[in-house]
């Protein structure tokens, strides 16, 4: 799975455009989160489609990268996503985006996005 980066301009209805072109190619946002710092916009999109999704943005002509994900499925109690934290931190791995994907019976999805992504994986696949 991949996700988008995506830096906009900070102008009104530049996240509307990305969506809109996302929208036209069928592709379906699993999770977004959006921050502006300092006057710079930066969205990060985790398109279900991630193909149709680069093509969109491509043809829309909005600049972006993309990144590994990783999901993990976790209990959802007080706790667990510091235990992840620390031993992602513990590895000297950052991250660069979390999302919740889903949560469930007790369980709750995450989806990791970080700077050394074979390591996060064998990391997360202990939990």
């Amino acid at each position: 799975m991949r996700d988008c980066s995506i830096q906009l301009t900070n102008h009104p209805g530049d996240l509307a455009h990305v969506a809109e072109a996302l929208a036209r190619r069928g592709v379906n946002i699993k999770a977004l989160a959006a921050m502006s710092i300092g006057g710079t916009a930066m969205a990060r999109i985790l398109p279900d489609d991630i193909v149709a999704a680069r093509s969109a943005l491509e043809s829309a002509n909005v600049r972006f990268t993309e990144s590994e994900v990783h999901l993990v499925l976790l209990e959802n109690r007080a706790g667990v996503l510091a235990e992840v934290a620390n031993r992602l931190g513990e590895a000297g791995i950052n991250l660069d985006a979390l999302y919740v994907t889903g949560i469930a019976d007790g369980l709750v999805e995450l989806a990791v996005v970080s700077d050394n992504p074979r390591k996060t994986k064998k990391i997360l696949d202990e939990f």
